[in-house]
């Protein structure tokens, strides 16, 4: 894994952009947070996160300008949590809203409030992730491996996933197509097998 590529952080404005930054720079790879059109366009790597709502983070990606730029993307990309989520075609998540929130349309499916029956939401904790070992993501990385979660909405599984989770029901954990790639879980905050995910992606 080179550590000279160029990997920037995009500044969505509803991230904890400190603790991603950190994430990575403890692999020996300096990152960047920007919001910047021409330092986006010229990186090797993007790092797309996310906290709060699909409604917010969709008004401060368009407010920066940043759809265009992020669906117009040919490096790839990583999204956490609700970066993934912001991936998917919608979301249910328009807190009082009538409609749908339109996301940006990447990755198929719609992210829908989990059904968990009995069970507490959000789902907070470590989950178990299982994937088939195919994808280089998940090179050294074990199926059945736990990763952290917070969140009451999730993708739902789609020809795109490329790993799963069960919490009340089976829904996305890792979602890819072509260079765009996304993690329900929080990788900076999932210890060793997040960052041997986080290498993986940046080996890719």
């Amino acid at each position: 894994m080179p550590v000279t590529q160029n990997l920037v952080i995009i500044d969505t404005g509803c991230a904890n952009l400190s603790s991603v930054r950190m994430a990575i720079e403890r692999l020996g790879v300096p990152a960047r947070v920007s919001r910047d059109p021409a330092e986006i366009r010229s990186a090797d790597k993007l790092i797309l996160p996310g906290v709060g709502t699909a409604k917010a983070a969709m008004h401060n990606l368009q407010e920066r300008e940043l759809v265009d730029l992020i669906c117009n993307a040919r490096q790839p990309l990583l999204g956490f949590c609700l970066g993934m989520q912001m991936l998917a075609q919608a979301s249910e998540e328009h807190m009082g809203g009538e409609s749908d929130i339109g996301c940006l349309g990447i990755v198929p499916g719609k992210v829908k409030l989990m059904q968990v029956g009995d069970l507490r939401l959000p789902h907070m904790g470590w989950n178990q992730v299982e994937h088939d070992g195919s994808h280089p993501l998940f090179a050294g990385i074990p199926s059945g491996s736990y990763f952290y979660f917070v969140h009451s909405y999730a993708l739902e599984v789609t020809e795109a996933t490329l790993a799963t989770c069960d919490y009340g029901g089976r829904f996305t954990a890792v979602v890819g197509k072509d260079n765009f790639f996304g993690a329900q879980f929080h990788p900076e905050r999932s210890g060793k097998v997040g960052a041997r995910l986080i290498q993986n992606f940046l080996a890719l």
